[in-house]
């Protein structure tokens, strides 16, 4: 897995974003006190199940393949505005 030039950056817009989404879809409600490990799983996991991304192989999901992916996620919303 290749590193993205700004992967740290783009973890947290898909966390601002991925926060966002889960609220207004009614998923959650994140406080202050929510680690970003604990936020990037759930936004993770809501992506999938919402099928908004692709899924990985369950042996593979850790804090570094769901921050990777969600960078990836991120990246594609702007191109995409």
């Amino acid at each position: 897995m290749k590193k993205l030039d700004n992967e740290k950056e783009l973890v947290r817009k898909a966390i601002d974003i991925g926060s966002a989404y889960a609220e207004k879809r009614g998923a959650a409600q994140f406080e202050a006190g929510d680690s970003s490990n604990e936020r990037l799983e759930f936004i993770y996991r809501l992506l999938v199940r919402d099928k908004l991304i692709q899924p990985m192989p369950e042996l593979q999901v850790s804090q570094q393949t769901i921050r990777h992916r969600l960078a990836l996620w991120a990246k594609s919303l702007e191109k995409k505005s």
